[in-house]
């Protein structure tokens, strides 16, 4: 994406590694930084669960977002054999019992996905936490969970070897990567969750200096590098959107979080 940009823009764009608390040290990085355009910041669904357990030095009324860059919609997935053939079957089980579900830390995207997933189709869901999102696979492999929120970049092997069934994906579009997989729109629920990464700068940016770098986004992520990239990992150009769609998704996000972790007591 760097390259992609500042290829676009005529000079170097640098890429400043900032781990650490769920996103807060990036946060607390960028607030530190004048609102000049010339500090951008990646973001994750993860930032906007940091900034609603009260642990980010920004707000979201701190971030607008510039463009959008993958898209990697939640998968509701099950092994290959299980008895549950669709979302229809997951969801009754859960309202006669608990479905054990598999996915990363308390509090991150797959936690939020699930419970959010489980309120809104009135369904038991246990959920357990794994490393990584390798681990929590492997269990779904061995049969240690009943489901789990998967990535298409991570599952594409073993959904074509049919180790895993997918059964629905948390989006308003289906995927073109999995053209007879419902999503849960279709079937009356509004989830709508991603493995989604853009960027943001400081609200307070000049507007001018935002619609520089959304065009020079846009348009570097226009190029072959880049649609490249996006095919390696099995999405498409469908993951790039312009900075009013991808704002709007941002806030999207923030509210669905902020209520489903307001029911889990996680929220501040």
């Amino acid at each position: 994406m760097a390259l992609a940009t500042q290829a676009q823009l005529g000079t170097n764009v640098y890429v400043q590694n900032k781990k650490g608390g769920g996103g807060s040290v990036a946060m607390s990085y960028v607030k530190s930084k004048p609102a000049d355009g010339y500090t951008v910041m990646a973001i994750t669904p993860t930032h906007l669960f940091t900034m609603l357990r009260g642990n980010s030095p920004l707000d979201i009324d701190d971030i607008q977002g510039l463009a959008r860059a993958t898209d990697d919609p939640i998968i509701v997935m099950v092994r290959g054999d299980s008895r549950y053939k669709s979302i229809h079957d997951l969801i009754e089980a859960g309202r006669a019992g608990v479905i054990k579900w598999g996915g990363t830390q308390i509090g991150g995207v797959d936690h939020i996905a699930a419970m959010s997933f489980a309120k809104a189709a009135g369904m038991k869901v246990s959920f357990v936490p794994f490393d990584s999102g390798a681990e929590f696979a492997a269990a779904l492999s061995r049969g240690d969970i009943d489901a789990a929120g998967l990535n298409i970049s991570e599952t594409r092997d073993q959904i074509a070897a049919g180790d895993f069934r997918p059964l629905a994906v948390m989006a308003d579009d289906r995927m073109k990567a999995l053209p007879d997989v419902p999503t849960l729109s279709e079937k009356g629920l509004d989830i709508s969750f991603s493995t989604v990464r853009g960027y943001v700068v400081l609200k307070s940016t000049p507007k001018a200096r935002q619609e520089i770098l959304e065009k020079a986004m846009l348009k570097g992520m226009e190029s072959d590098r880049y649609q490249n990239y996006l095919k390696g990992i099995g999405l498409d150009e469908t993951s790039i959107e312009d900075a009013a769609d991808w704002d709007s998704q941002i806030r999207r996000m923030y509210k669905a979080g902020q209520e489903t972790m307001q029911d889990l007591g996680l929220a501040q």
